[in-house]
């Protein structure tokens, strides 16, 4: 049981991970805020990142939160599973 649940958390957080990465990558590029996937993406990555961000400013041009936040994923990754 313990190893499906890790195979769980394994694909929830390099879903999650992938979703930040686009985030960053849509930042880099012109895309329509309007794109259902631009919509999804924000959705899923919002929730996350919106908090991180009122605790560490932007750094004039260079918002930090996407990379403090897969860190912080990566910390609570391998304690979930160092837990099962």
């Amino acid at each position: 049981m313990s190893t499906y649940l890790a195979q769980f958390i394994n694909i929830l957080f390099f879903a999650l991970w992938a979703a930040i990465l686009g985030r960053v990558l849509i930042s880099w590029i012109n895309i329509s805020p309007d794109n259902p996937i631009v919509v999804i993406i924000y959705g899923i990555t919002e929730p996350i990142l919106a908090p991180i961000r009122r605790v560490v400013p932007s750094i004039g041009m260079l918002d930090l939160s996407p990379m403090i936040a897969l860190i912080i994923m990566m910390i609570v990754q391998r304690v979930l599973l160092r837990l099962l």
